[in-house]
C-alpha cells in the first residue's frame, strides 16, 4: 500500500486557497492514502466562535465533494483536517475521503488550550473505516497526548492510524507518535503543517517535520521543519496485525486489564 503525507501552510480565513493548494499539491500523485494537516482548509487562530462559524462545513459539503473529485481522479483516499458544522455545533474533525465520496468523519475528543472555546469535543468515539480491507483509523492532533485513543483503534484492528496535526509543541508528537506506533504495532501517517500564524495579538509557530513511522517506530519518512512537501512509501499493512514483541510475549494478550483502572 502506498501512504503518504502533504504537508503545507493553510493562510488563515482563505478556504478556497487552501483547498486550491491542497488539491494542486497531491495532484498526479501515485498513493492509495495521503494525509493533510487539521484545519487544512480554513486555518487554525481563530479569535472568535463567529470565525469558526463562518468557515465551518457541512459533511458531505462543497469541499468534500471537490475532494471527492480529486480522489477518482486519481484513484486515492484522502484524509483531510476541517472544521465541521452538525446543526448549531462545530467540531474540529478529520474527514477520509474516497473515489466515493466521504467514507468517514473522526471529530476530535480531546480539544486543545483554545479550541474549547469555539468547537465542542468529539461525540462519535474513535470509529474504524477501511480502505481496499485495509483498517484505518483517524485522530486529530492533541489525541496523540492520550494513550486510550491510539488504543482504542488499535483494539478495533486499525493498521494504519492517519493524524492530520497542527503541532506548536517542537518533537513532542513526532516522539508520542512514534512511541503509540510501537506500543500498538500499527503505522502512523503524521500531517503537520509548518508556518506562523499572527491574529489577535496572538502567534502560532507550527512545527512541521511530518513523518511515517513503522510499526516498530522506525521513522520511515520526515519532512523538513518548514516548506511544502508530499511524501508517499510504499508499507506492508499485514506487519501491524502481529503483534508479538517476542516470541513469549504479544501486546494484547498480556494486557492485564483486570487490575488497570480507568478512571
Amino acid at each position: 500500500m502506498r501512504i503518504g503525507f502533504y504537508q503545507f501552510a493553510p493562510r488563515f480565513g482563505q478556504p478556497e486557497h487552501n483547498l486550491e493548494t491542497l488539491l494542486d499539491g497531491v495532484s498526479g500523485a501515485q498513493a492509495d492514502l495521503i494525509v493533510a494537516p487539521e484545519l487544512a482548509l480554513s486555518g487554525y487562530l481563530f479569535t472568535r466562535r463567529e470565525e469558526v462559524e463562518q468557515m465551518a462545513e457541512e459533511i458531505p459539503g462543497p469541499s468534500t465533494d471537490r475532494l471527492t473529485l480529486a480522489a477518482a481522479g486519481s484513484n486515492c483516499h484522502l484524509a483531510v483536517g476541517m472544521a465541521e458544522r452538525s446543526g448549531s455545533s462545530l467540531f474540529n474533525s478529520a474527514v477520509l475521503v474516497g473515489p466515493k465520496g466521504v467514507v468517514g468523519v473522526y471529530r476530535k475528543v480531546h480539544l486543545f488550550h483554545e479550541e474549547k472555546l469555539y468547537f465542542s469535543p468529539g461525540d462519535r468515539g474513535f470509529p474504524l473505516f477501511e480502505i481496499d480491507g485495509v483498517k484505518v483509523g483517524l485522530l486529530v492532533c492533541f489525541d496523540h497526548f492520550f494513550p486510550e485513543a491510539a488504543r482504542t483503534l488499535a483494539l478495533q484492528g486499525a493498521q494504519i492510524i492517519c493524524h492530520p496535526s497542527n503541532l506548536v509543541l517542537p518533537e513532542y508528537g513526532q516522539l508520542t507518535t512514534r512511541v503509540r506506533s510501537i506500543e500498538n504495532r500499527v503505522f502512523w501517517i503524521l500531517a503537520n503543517r509548518y508556518g506562523t500564524e499572527r491574529r489577535g495579538g496572538k502567534s502560532l509557530t507550527y512545527s512541521g517535520c511530518s513523518q511515517i513511522t513503522a510499526e516498530n517506530g522506525e521513522v520511515l519518512a520526515r519532512a523538513a521543519e518548514t516548506g511544502d512537501s508530499l511524501t508517499v512509501i510504499k508499507v506492508d499493512p499485514e506487519r501491524a496485525r502481529n503483534k508479538k514483541v517476542t516470541d513469549r510475549n504479544d501486546l494484547f494478550a498480556d494486557r492485564r486489564v483486570q487490575l488497570y483502572r480507568w478512571e
